[in-house]
This record gives C-alpha cells, sequence and structure tokens, in this order.
C-alpha cells in the first residue's frame, strides 16, 4: 500500500506536527505499508490561490503543469491522510486551496450529464487527524459537523473516495487534553491501518 500523508500547518512545534511524527512513525512499522510520502504544504510553498482568466481557465486546470506533481502523487496513493488543525470550524485555508485545485473536473471526477458525477478516485481512502483549541464536541453542537459532512460528502464521496475515517481531537490547548494518549491512539491505529 502506498501512503501520501499531506500535513497542512505552518509550525514544526505544533500539535499537528506531533500527529504527524506518530502517523509517520506507526505507518513505519506497518508491514501492509510498502511506501510514504510526506506533502508538507506549507514548507513547500504550496500556493493556494486559484486563477481563473483568459490565460488560465477552469475547465483546464486538470492539466495545469504547475500541478502535475500533486496529481501523480495522489494517483500513486492508495491511502490518503490528512493532518491538519481545525480552524474557525474548517481546515485551514492552505488545505482547502489544495483541494480546491487538486480535485478537478476531469481529474478526481466526470460529469456524466446526470445527477451525480463519476468519481475517478475510486479504491483509495482517506484518513483525516485533526485538532482543535475547542471542546471536542463543539463541532457537533453548533455547527452540525459541518467540517465532516464537508470532508466526507462533499469532498470524497464526490470523487469516488467511500473510505473516509476522522481523528477529531478537541482541548488541545488545554492542560486536559490528554495529548499523549491522543498520539498513541493515532500512533497504533497507524501501526495496524
Amino acid at each position: 500500500m502506498n501512503m501520501l500523508i499531506i500535513y497542512t500547518h505552518p509550525n514544526h512545534q505544533s500539535l499537528s506536527y506531533a500527529f504527524l511524527q506518530k502517523v509517520i512513525a506507526g505507518s513505519r512499522e506497518n508491514a501492509a505499508i510498502d511506501e510514504i510520502q510526506v506533502l508538507d504544504l506549507y514548507e513547500e510553498n504550496f500556493n493556494p490561490v486559484l486563477v481563473f482568466n483568459e490565460y488560465k481557465r477552469r475547465r483546464d486546470m486538470k492539466n495545469d503543469p504547475a500541478l502535475q506533481k500533486y496529481r501523480e502523487q495522489l494517483l500513486w496513493a492508495d491511502k490518503i491522510v490528512l493532518v491538519y488543525p481545525i480552524w474557525w470550524g474548517r481546515p485551514p485555508a492552505m488545505l482547502m486551496g489544495y483541494i480546491d485545485q487538486m480535485f478537478a473536473s476531469g481529474f478526481a471526477y466526470r460529469d456524466k450529464g446526470g445527477l451525480l458525477p463519476e468519481g475517478l478516485l475510486k479504491g483509495k481512502s482517506v484518513v483525516c487527524v485533526s485538532s482543535m483549541k475547542g471542546p471536542a464536541h463543539y463541532p457537533l453542537l453548533w455547527l452540525n459537523n459541518a467540517h465532516k459532512v464537508l470532508m466526507r460528502k462533499a469532498l470524497f464521496n464526490y470523487v469516488g473516495i467511500k473510505k473516509v475515517k476522522f481523528f477529531e481531537f478537541g482541548s488541545m490547548e488545554s492542560k486536559r487534553g490528554r495529548h499523549d494518549q491522543k498520539l498513541n491512539k493515532v500512533y497504533r491505529y497507524f501501526q495496524k491501518v
């Protein structure tokens, strides 16, 4: 199994970075994982800004040469792991800009003229590892799980990815955050995934 880890946080001293390290460490101990690639969007200086004009058309985004490397990574991966914080109830703009550009028509899905398109990334699975300052149940109680609905239904199911797992950890800036317990939960999961 090939695993692509997409890390989105500007600080390598963050808890998100600690989660990234646990994902990598657990995966390296897993005999089912053949190869791991890590894409650090901030370190990569990924440009999240969409540009469409008379020279750059949205319909041609699937062929944008600047994004070819990232398309190849997504096609290569059997499992895609996203590691990011939840800011204001959603993933960082950097990650959303990556999603906007990478999950393009003709690459991630194809319109068939019906109600729903054909997902072109079938057979892959996704794991989202996210953390937030607020309480763990805040997204459910106040936001109707908008983050999970966005990621699972509006994105991954749309492009054909049906297997999506979430690790969403709250109270991460609290002394009661049980950081080690949460980090070890992620580590153990990736040892066996």
